[in-house]
């Protein structure tokens, strides 16, 4: 089985809806000959160009993986990248205050400097096939949660509360990517 990323340029941040409606656009084309992009170059996987797009395809294994790099790459040259299998897109920008922030997910995403819209629309996918989503800042502090809504925050000693909603949650991962604190008053941690 394969899984694939597309990666393109646009002027704005994107919702994943319209990221969709781009890529399944894209997909009804035929591929393009030729010379590749000098992105198609550098990444991994088997690429294939579209006019202006880029798709990859990759196998199950190597997933998780090679979807890193090319979510790195994408970044780099200052592309969009949607991933179907998971219904994200990765935008250039806005991103958070911590340079090097990670982005993890039980289901094996890692995604270094992530914009905060991917990091507001990952949250909505725990469930038991992706049991937690980290904010993490190696060596300082994360930020943590797992379905029911627990919220883990760590910077010396690690404390945990449960929220009541997926808004609540969000807001809590926005607020600690962008530097804000109010998170921490607005609830009670043991």
């Amino acid at each position: 089985m394969s899984v694939e990323l597309m990666v393109w340029d646009e002027p704005v941040p994107i919702s994943r809806d319209q990221a969709r409606a781009t890529y399944l656009a894209v997909k009804r084309d035929s591929p393009v000959t030729g010379e590749a992009p000098d992105v198609a170059k550098e990444l991994p996987g088997e690429v294939t160009t579209y006019p202006g797009h880029v798709l990859v395809t990759m196998d199950l294994d190597t997933m998780d993986e090679m979807s890193a790099q090319v979510f790195t790459i994408a970044r780099a040259h200052g592309l969009v990248c949607y991933d179907p299998q998971r219904d994200l897109v990765h935008n250039v920008a806005p991103l958070g205050v911590y340079e090097g922030m990670q982005l993890h997910t039980g289901d094996g995403m890692v995604v270094h400097d992530p914009d905060l819209g991917l990091v507001h629309d990952v949250l909505a996918t725990l469930s038991a096939q992706n049991p937690f989503v980290a904010l993490v800042n190696f060596g300082r502090h994360f930020l943590q949660v797992s379905p029911g809504y627990e919220l883990e925050y760590k910077e010396g000693t690690l404390i945990r509360t449960m929220v009541p909603e997926l808004a609540e949650v969000q807001a809590a991962f926005s607020e600690y990517a962008t530097g804000d604190r109010s998170f921490l008053t607005r609830h009670e941690w043991a």
